[in-house]
C-alpha cells in the first residue's frame, strides 16, 4: 500500500510531465512552429513571418523566445549560412551539418586551428611510424595532450583526406609485410610522402614508398619476399625515372 501511495506521490506525478506541459497556450504554438524544423530550426525573422501564428504570438516572438531558452525547451544554434544569425531548435535535436558546417565549426566559425594542429599530429604519427591507419592516427591524436575537446574518427578521416590532397601523405593498401607488417592485410593505411632529395639523385627502395597501387601482386610483394620491389622490372624502370 505504501508503494502505490509512493508511486502516486505529487512529485513523481510532476516528474512523468514533459517540458511542454508546463507552456502557455501562445508558448506551445510557437514551440510547436520550431520543433517541426527538426534539427534544421528557424530564425526569429522566419517565425514573424510565418502567417500561420496568431497575432498574439507574432508580436511578442523575442519575449516568447526568450522565455522557452530559459526553460530549455529550444536553444539557440548558431549558422554558417549568416553568422550573425540564430536558429532556435528544440532541445531534443542535434543540429544538422547544413547549417553548423561540420565538425570542424564552432560557432558558425571555422576552427583553423583545429585544423592546422590536427593535420601537424598526423603527419607526425604517420612519419614516426612509417605506417599509420585511421584508427593509429586517432589514438595518437588523443594521446598526445595537444586537444582539449574529444577528436572523433570522422575528424581524422576528413583531415587524412585533406593531407592526401595537400601531396603529404599516400594512402595505400597493406601488404602485411616490411613496413606494413603492423598493419593487416587489404587494409588501408597511409604513409609519408617522400620529400626533398636532390635532382637526379637515384631513389632507393628502402625509403620510396612502393608506386605499385594497382599491380595485381601486391598483396604478395615484399623486399624480402620472391616477388619484390628488388626484382620487379616495372618497379626498377620508376626508379631509374
Amino acid at each position: 500500500m505504501n508503494r502505490l501511495k509512493r508511486s502516486s506521490s505529487p512529485e513523481r506525478k510532476r516528474q512523468r510531465l514533459s517540458p511542454e506541459s508546463s507552456l502557455t497556450n501562445d508558448e506551445r504554438l510557437l514551440y510547436n512552429l520550431i520543433r517541426s524544423k527538426t534539427d534544421i530550426g528557424i530564425s526569429a525573422a522566419d517565425m514573424k513571418r510565418d502567417t500561420t501564428l496568431p497575432p498574439s504570438v507574432s508580436s511578442a516572438i523575442n519575449k516568447l523566445l526568450k522565455t522557452l531558452v530559459a526553460k530549455e525547451v529550444i536553444k539557440e544554434v548558431a549558422t554558417i549560412q549568416n553568422k550573425g544569425r540564430k536558429n532556435y531548435m528544440a532541445t531534443e535535436f542535434m543540429p544538422s551539418t547544413e547549417i553548423t558546417g561540420g565538425h570542424f565549426y564552432s560557432d558558425g566559425g571555422l576552427d583553423t586551428g583545429l585544423i592546422d594542429a590536427l593535420k601537424k599530429v598526423c603527419v607526425q604519427c604517420i612519419s614516426l611510424q612509417k605506417v599509420s591507419t585511421c584508427d593509429g592516427c586517432l589514438e595518437w591524436c588523443r594521446k598526445s595532450g595537444v586537444f582539449t575537446t574529444e577528436i572523433t574518427e570522422k575528424q581524422i578521416k576528413e583531415i587524412l583526406e585533406t593531407l592526401i590532397l595537400d601531396d603529404e601523405i599516400v594512402q595505400m593498401t597493406s601488404t602485411g609485410y616490411g613496413d606494413f607488417a603492423s598493419v593487416p592485410v587489404g587494409r588501408t593505411c597511409y604513409i609519408a610522402k617522400r620529400k626533398g632529395g636532390v635532382k637526379g639523385e637515384k631513389k632507393s627502395v628502402n625509403n620510396t614508398p612502393f608506386p605499385c597501387f594497382s599491380c595485381q601482386r601486391m598483396s604478395v610483394c615484399s623486399p624480402e619476399g620472391a616477388i619484390s620491389p628488388e626484382t620487379c622490372v616495372y618497379f626498377q624502370k620508376w626508379l631509374d625515372f
